[in-house]
């Protein structure tokens, strides 16, 4: 099997650019790679070789004559089945769409695609991205590369376990609370959920219009290597026409961050929830080696975490069970999956009925008195989960608060990186997450090259 699988989108790019690498070759890869592990961590439930190798093929033709799509010409990538793709059964893990095949792909989809990306097919999801874990009644359960009776997590369970096994060089998320960056820490690889208002959800299961929840969802690139979340989210970000959120802000180079002069906050406990040992472990030694090298740390927690904790509970026990019995009814679907059981409680079910305008207003007061933390620092160094992998199903007894670590950022709405800085003591991965200021990815980004450069970044599973 080609090494290739296991390089940076970025490289893999480079190197067809130059002829030493062609488009079916790297896509022939990938998908022997998907055939050889799918069988262990069901992380891929829609493959289309044929239509694939035709697209590399074409590609290649391009590549001959030196013209290329764009900056991803000939990158192999799946796409969180979440997402809607033209062509390709899409069915968000929720039985009414088991048989939806989209007439044209995601906003976010198709930028990737216009850009040279070469879609190889879909990767697992729990039902409508609701769970900590990547279980659906379609698909069933994806399970994580470095331990099989392990979780990779969720809601991109599945794409954080196929990039970290090769099967694909690139994906994209989509984080509510956290769905992006827990899977990215407990499978080894680097993934963002950029600032809310950044990437359209055309397309997306969970879509733009949720009312008081919308601005809790975002869609990032998921992937082994930083470079190539630089690389890929430039590619998704701005207005599409259709999703009102979308802020046109242009995105920030990370090679012209100062990194020298960053104001690192860092804890590796927040008072609210003890995370493992292993990730303090790890967290206490990426601080360590930046401080080594020169960064300016200080040991500080946000202030107003314990209030966002609280507040980030309330508002979603208040408006989950109604939005979404409100998508299950969209999308047809009668009888929802256990894990979407535990929202629909007939209490849930009437909250969301009486969302109270008081908790929107000191939702916004906290947001606003919580910006001023970055007049003295530009970004947080923290765990990115209170946990390492663990067995399937654990997840389910998580209360909101095993869960700080993550949510109160997208309650935020700041971007939030996490990449691998370490391994536990048997031998999983455990990450690091870095947060940063509205519309400053480039200072999360620029940081998280850093931490990978010193901390080793992915490992290869030994599946």
């Amino acid at each position: 099997m080609h090494e290739a699988i296991y390089w940076s989108a970025s490289r893999i790019a480079r190197e067809i650019r130059t002829a030493r690498l062609s488009c079916r070759q790297i896509a022939e890869a990938c998908l022997e790679r998907i055939e050889q592990v799918n069988p262990e961590i069901n992380a891929v439930v829609q493959l289309v070789p044929e239509r694939a190798l035709q697209e590399a093929d074409v590609l290649d033709r391009l590549a001959a004559q030196e013209q290329f799509r764009g900056p991803l010409h000939g990158v192999p990538i799946t796409i969180k089945d979440s997402l809607d793709t033209e062509g390709i059964v899409s069915t968000g893990g929720t039985q009414g769409r088991r048989h939806h095949v989209p007439d044209q792909d995601a906003s976010v989809v198709a930028r990737l695609r216009a850009a040279g990306a070469v879609l190889l097919g879909k990767s697992n999801t729990p039902e409508l991205t609701f769970s900590g874990e990547t279980n659906n009644p379609i698909y069933g359960r994806t399970r994580n590369p470095y331990d099989l009776e392990r979780s990779p997590g969720g809601s991109s369970g599945g794409s954080a376990a196929v990039i970290a096994c090769g099967g694909s060089a690139l994906e994209l998320g989509s984080d509510t609370g956290g769905s992006i960056r827990e899977p990215a820490h407990l499978c080894g690889i680097a993934g963002i959920k950029p600032t809310s208002g950044r990437t359209p959800r055309s397309g997306h299961i969970v879509p733009y219009g949720g009312g008081v929840l919308d601005s809790l969802t975002q869609i990032g690139p998921m992937a082994r290597f930083v470079e190539d979340l630089v690389l890929a989210l430039p590619l998704i970000c701005g207005p599409d026409g259709r999703d009102p959120a979308v802020v046109p802000v242009a995105v920030k180079d990370p090679h012209e961050v100062d990194v020298s002069q960053l104001r690192i906050a860092w804890f590796d406990d927040n008072g609210v929830t003890t995370p493992a040992d292993d990730i303090r472990r790890v967290v206490g030694a990426t601080a360590k080696a930046l401080r080594a090298e020169g960064f300016k740390l200080k040991q500080k927690v946000l202030p107003q975490t314990r209030q966002l904790v609280s507040l980030t509970s309330e508002f979603r026990e208040m408006t989950n069970a109604g939005f979404i019995q409100r998508l299950l009814e969209r999308y047809g679907t009668e009888q929802p999956s256990p894990e979407l059981h535990g929202y629909l409680t007939e209490t849930g079910v009437a909250n969301a009925n009486h969302v109270d305008p008081a908790l929107l207003e000191t939702i916004d007061e906290v947001r606003s008195q919580a910006l001023g933390f970055f007049a003295d620092h530009d970004v947080i160094l923290c765990p990115a989960s209170f946990a390492i992998a663990r067995p399937h199903g654990a997840s389910h007894n998580d209360s909101f608060d095993d869960w700080s670590y993550i949510q109160i950022y997208n309650l935020l709405g700041w971007p939030g990186v996490s990449v691998r800085a370490g391994v536990s003591a048997e031998g999983l991965p455990v990450g690091v997450q870095l947060i940063a200021a509205p519309w400053r990815e480039d200072i999360a980004l620029a940081l998280a090259l850093q931490v990978e450069r010193l901390m080793g970044g992915y490992q290869s599973p030994p599946l």
